[in-house]
């Protein structure tokens, strides 16, 4: 029997350990960052497809592969949301995966207390049928969640770092066109001397625009709108004035970089506030449990008194 109970419980941890790694962020394999590298994805690409041609088994982890046969299905239903696809736009992933990984959760969590269920009726425990039902659909809808929850918190993520980016990107072009470049040249300076996906992606879009023959602030703009960075959107309409109308853009960027900077300043200081809050609540629970470690014997008494 305790043998059982043992396996029992390494079962359910297993589960558990499978549902909170789909819900943690996992850093990216190697062979993934080397194939964007040599790939160089546009960006100006839009959603991906719901049936992407590089998705093969080695490509996905074990519980997108558990979900592929549900990924049709989902997308009938109207999955994912406007929202979640803005987020998978935006950290470039493609829908179908998401929804597989929802699925293949979502399959994990139901299976679980059912396979628990059956190893204790198997030791001669039997269990009522709501129990194992109830903790069947709840771990399911938990899995099926988690995969989005972590979309949106690595998007969130994602457009905090490309705020920072693109307020450094604005100084930088600042600085250019002080120093006598015209505006095109000065963007492409300000995107090589910068690091990170960001400027990355910034100049991919310019040597797009270059490439096309197309005016840069529309691939900003289309940038922008993928990533859902208003500074960047604003960057392009600044630009755009100056490229259409001859309008003076040095004194409206710096402007414009001043806002920005003065946004991520008030961000963070909130950010600081609320976590100097919830370091309180710790304190708080403390305190409340002393007060009852004190008071229960005093309660204990009077009660058993009576």
């Amino acid at each position: 029997m305790t043998a059982l109970v043992v396996l029992l419980g390494a079962c359910v941890g297993v589960g558990l350990c499978v549902i909170v790694a789909a819900a943690l962020p996992r850093p990216t394999p190697l062979r993934k960052v080397l194939a964007v590298v040599a790939a160089a994805p546009s960006p100006l690409a839009g959603l991906s497809s719901d049936t992407p041609a590089g998705w093969t088994d080695q490509s996905v982890g074990p519980v997108a592969r558990l979900g592929r046969p549900a990924v049709r299905l989902l997308h009938a239903v109207g999955l994912p949301t406007a929202a979640t696809r803005t987020d998978l736009a935006a950290l470039d992933r493609p829908t179908a995966v998401h929804l597989a990984e929802q699925a293949g959760a979502a399959i994990v969590g139901l299976v679980i207390p059912v396979v628990a269920s059956g190893l204790l009726a198997a030791g001669g425990i039997t269990l009522a049928v709501p129990g194992p039902a109830a903790a069947s659909l709840v771990l399911a809808a938990a899995g099926f969640a988690a995969p989005t929850w972590k979309v949106r918190t690595d998007a969130a993520r994602l457009r905090a770092d490309a705020r920072h980016a693109v307020a450094s990107f604005l100084g930088l072009v600042v600085v250019s066109i002080s120093g006598g470049a015209g505006v095109d040249q000065a963007l492409h300076d300000a995107a090589a001397l910068g690091a990170g996906p960001v400027f990355r992606d910034i100049g991919y879009a310019l040597e797009h625009a270059r490439l096309a023959r197309i005016p840069a602030w529309d691939t900003l703009a289309a940038l922008g709108a993928r990533l859902g960075v208003e500074p960047l959107q604003h960057l392009a309409a600044t630009v755009g004035l100056a490229g259409s109308e001859g309008a003076k853009v040095r004194e409206s960027l710096r402007a414009r970089a001043q806002a920005v900077r003065d946004r991520q300043r008030a961000a963070v200081e909130a950010a600081a506030s609320a976590a100097t809050e919830r370091m309180s609540i710790p304190v708080v629970a403390l305190f409340a449990g002393y007060l009852v470690f004190l008071g229960y014997p005093a309660v204990a008494a009077v009660t058993g008194s009576l």
